[in-house]
């Protein structure tokens, strides 16, 4: 995608061809930082700190982090160390666990002195792997925007209600659950997107406004507790979200909140699309609801808000009264009955087992 006039996608090698930048998303929207990583060390920390996040771009820079980790030591022991190290920065998305096992298996059976060239082949494989896929993603769901566009009475306007950021800077491009919108608005289909803000990190606010904004697309942010408010009276005509991890039988994991709008979704008979690359269908996972390993992170997330002052000044303010607790799950999952479908690169598919399976027969287990 765009930034200005120049292409970027949110992950790409530098110059000397072995380091690799991305955008700094913790600066977004107030700043377009690009920050290099020369280290595993760094690697792992763009992760955990969420400089990068979204599935799909955190399975790309944990990749790429086993790539800078093996110009240190090639070895059996280090390669195992590193993507140990890697696996440790966030438990719920399951696309970390499957590009560092895709990395491993194609390096394992390699002399070291041979493993640091491979490394970053399957590294770059897995970027345009993923951008392919997005795209794909975005094509398949760009019909069922088409078709609900369609129902719309003349001069009316399609209302899509999104949550956290599933765009492209949550993938290596394109985007999941954005990756339709764009392809809708590009089209000339008269839509509109409302924005959860996505508390405690505002990934709503801060980073799917700034992408929208950034390709032109109409869009309003709204708190997180507003959606239900907006499908009761009829202000809503889809929802398309992204997901973390996807159990076998379509349950899906997904930024925290996105339960209860599929609730409210399913309450007011709106449609409620999962957009996501195969990756992130854990086929080992029976189902999701009790055993996606949720992660929990700081309660300072909750607890404090960052933003500009009328001076321009970036600040960090607190909100809770001295004594108060704060607890902060950042995932939950929705099950599968509350899924009108799961869009992915193959096509759109009911959220159950047999659904999935019939798209990816070669590859459930």
């Amino acid at each position: 995608m765009k930034v200005g006039n120049r292409y970027y996608r949110s992950i790409w090698l530098s110059e000397d061809g072995w380091s690799v930048e991305i955008i700094d998303q913790t600066c977004l929207p107030h700043e377009f930082v690009i920050c290099r990583l020369d280290s595993l060390e760094k690697a792992a920390h763009a992760i955990s700190a969420m400089q990068v996040r979204g599935a799909p771009l955190i399975g790309a820079t944990a990749a790429y982090g086993l790539c800078l980790a093996l110009r240190e030591d090639s070895s059996d022991e280090a390669l195992d160390k590193a993507a140990a190290e890697l696996l440790a920065t966030r438990p719920t998305a399951v696309n970390l666990h499957w590009a560092l096992e895709r990395m491993k298996t194609a390096l394992l059976p390699l002399p070291a002195a041979e493993r640091v060239t491979k490394a970053y082949e399957v590294a770059a494989a897995i970027c345009d792997e993923d951008a392919a896929l997005n795209e794909a993603i975005g094509s398949h769901g760009l019909s069922l925007l088409q078709a609900a566009a369609a129902r719309k009475r003349p001069g009316e306007r399609l209302n899509i209600l999104t949550h956290c950021n599933a765009g492209w800077l949550a993938t290596v491009d394109w985007g999941t659950a954005l990756a339709p919108i764009y392809k809708a608005h590009d089209l000339g289909i008269d839509l509109h997107v409302w924005v959860d803000e996505t508390r405690p990190r505002n990934q709503g606010a801060s980073l799917t406004a700034w992408e929208l904004a950034g390709h032109s697309v109409p869009h309003s942010v709204i708190v997180d507790n507003a959606g239900g408010h907006l499908m009761q009276n009829g202000m809503v005509d889809l929802c398309i979200v992204g997901t973390d991890r996807t159990a076998a039988n379509g349950d899906v994991c997904n930024k925290i909140g996105t339960y209860l709008k599929a609730l409210a979704a399913h309450d007011n008979g709106i449609p409620f699309y999962i957009a996501l690359p195969s990756p992130t269908i854990d086929w080992g996972m029976e189902k999701g609801v009790g055993h996606v390993p949720i992660e929990e992170r700081a309660p300072e997330e909750v607890s404090h808000v960052r933003g500009l002052d009328r001076k321009g000044v970036l600040r960090e303010v607190s909100l809770l009264p001295d004594g108060s607790q704060a607890a902060n799950y950042a995932f939950d999952v929705t099950p599968a009955k509350y899924v009108t479908g799961l869009v992915t690169e193959l096509g759109v598919c009911e959220a159950s087992r047999n659904g999935l399976e019939g798209l990816f027969h070669s590859r459930a287990v």
